[in-house]
């Protein structure tokens, strides 16, 4: 008996050419009828800038996805941030300035003096607020998007308050429930190395909280919220200065130093000094929530085993499916004498941890992830992990398919904690499609399933708001993506 070859799961990077919008007519189950509002998602949907070939995953054109739940249809739209880096492979036909892992010819000149650093992609993470949609990046600031058209408004800077060496605001926003204020950090590098740590009221008015200087500050990716605390986990990738004058890509230049350590960070939102408490050195990329427990502030983070395969899987992504390495759930209680306590809270493999935004700077019992049950390969599962019994409910998808970032959407806005759905973007590897998968939390049932008419590339994270967009007139399926 001949064998059939398992399918090419790494046809997700395939580029997607065309801007689609349409209502899903293939639905798998009912979509529930409370069910209303938008899911919006965000990750690169080509590595291609014209004629150039992005060689790291951070580097592809940012794409948002929208999906309209108007309680009768779900209406499907995606559309490029028309970025910098868009327009220069749709004009020039080639990269005109480098990405985080994708250097230009030229050496140092050409891609940090020259260029004044890597390309704005605008594929990392998506916020609402303030009735902004904004597409998010790491290293500056976001492009703001029409939240019902996806059409591209331009560079959000806050009224100016970010320019010139401020202007990185990150891709993991955190907003306080009570006060609907949205925090979130840039990181400085010249001349002196900060974090600068910023609120946006609920009008959208933007302040300066705090600059942290220090001297070896690390790469980071994300921060945590408390009623009391921005909360920083600061683990050893420390950039080496001497690859970068070189001309090497930035992603290369950062180093594992071990040695280092790990820097909890804690930034009060009130005023005053950071409070900085050194810890043996941690893998970490995503952490969920945070929180205070009388004098103690508690963070929720994804630990993983190695630095080394999380960085090879985000540069070979052209040759090998991203498998990040074995992970787990952790809890870090920070407690006023500086002692740092640790406990497992799962031991499945998981990323991308989520939990009901309600609940945000308080106490949650529950963290949903994308996950495993084995302990390599892709991620083919949903997870839901109790916190305080340790018990973990999976949804397990099957082979061959792929399981994005669990986003959970309650049921009623004065619902119980776990009362919602789970919305997950799913990659189907033998179909070379995606799908919308729409679970019932509590359960980790299956309700719905929405079956798109292509792929959607690899993404990163999302958002939900109860405000149902109206996209309006249906945007031209050209063949060569259009500039506006």
């Amino acid at each position: 008996m001949a064998l059939t070859a398992a399918p090419d799961m790494g046809k997700i990077f395939t580029p997607l050419m065309h801007e689609h919008d349409y209502v899903i007519d293939e639905v798998e189950g009912e979509v529930p009828s409370g069910l209303t509002g938008t899911l919006y998602r965000v990750g690169p949907g080509k590595w291609e800038v014209g004629r150039t070939l992005m060689h790291h995953l951070f580097d592809g054109d940012g794409m948002v996805s929208q999906f309209v739940f108007d309680g009768r249809s779900v209406r499907f739209r995606n559309r490029y941030v028309r970025t910098s880096q868009f327009r220069d492979g749709m004009v020039a036909g080639h990269a005109r300035k480098p990405g985080v892992g994708t250097p230009l010819p030229g050496g140092f000149w050409a891609n940090y003096a020259k260029s004044k650093g890597p390309a704005n992609a605008a594929n990392t993470g998506i916020a609402v607020h303030a009735d902004r949609l904004l597409a998010l990046w790491e290293g500056g600031p976001p492009h703001r998007l029409d939240p019902d058209t996806l059409e591209t408004l331009g560079i959000e800077n806050f009224g100016g308050r970010l320019k010139g060496m401020l202007k990185a605001f990150s891709a993991h926003p955190k907003w306080d429930p009570a006060t609907g204020e949205m925090f979130n950090f840039g990181q400085e590098f010249a001349p002196l190395p900060s974090l600068n740590c910023w609120k946006v009221d609920r009008r959208g008015r933007m302040q300066r909280l705090a600059r942290v200087r220090m001297l070896d500050m690390p790469w980071n990716h994300d921060v945590a919220l408390t009623s009391e605390h921005m909360v920083f986990v600061l683990d050893p990738y420390m950039f080496d200065l001497r690859t970068m004058l070189k001309g090497g890509p930035i992603f290369e230049a950062i180093r594992h130093r071990p040695e280092k350590g790990t820097r909890f960070v804690l930034v009060p939102r009130n005023g005053g000094p950071a409070r900085i408490v050194e810890h043996e050195t941690l893998v970490h990329l995503h952490v969920a929530n945070a929180f205070e427990d009388g004098p103690d502030t508690v963070v929720d983070l994804v630990l993983f085993d190695d630095f080394a395969a999380i960085r090879r899987d985000l540069t070979e992504f052209r040759t090998r499916f991203p498998a990040l390495p074995a992970s787990r759930l952790m809890r870090y209680r920070i407690t006023p004498s500086g002692r740092v306590i640790e406990t497992q809270l799962a031991d499945l493999p998981g990323e991308f941890p989520q939990f009901d935004w309600r609940r945000s700077t308080r106490p949650h019992r529950y963290t949903y992830m994308a996950g495993r049950t084995g302990p390599s390969g892709q991620y083919n599962s949903l997870l839901k992990v109790d916190n305080d019994t340790g018990h973990t409910q999976i949804h397990e998808v099957g082979p061959n398919t792929y399981v994005g970032e669990p986003i959970f959407v309650p049921r009623t806005p004065d619902a119980a904690e776990d009362d919602g759905w789970l919305l997950s973007v799913m990659y189907l590897a033998a179909e070379h499609r995606s799908q919308l998968a729409i679970l019932d939390a509590r359960g980790m049932d299956g309700v719905a399933t929405l079956q798109l008419k292509h792929h959607i590339p690899f993404g990163f994270h999302g958002t939900f708001t109860s405000r149902v967009a109206d996209p309006g007139a249906p945007i031209p399926h050209p063949d060569r993506l259009p500039l506006r």
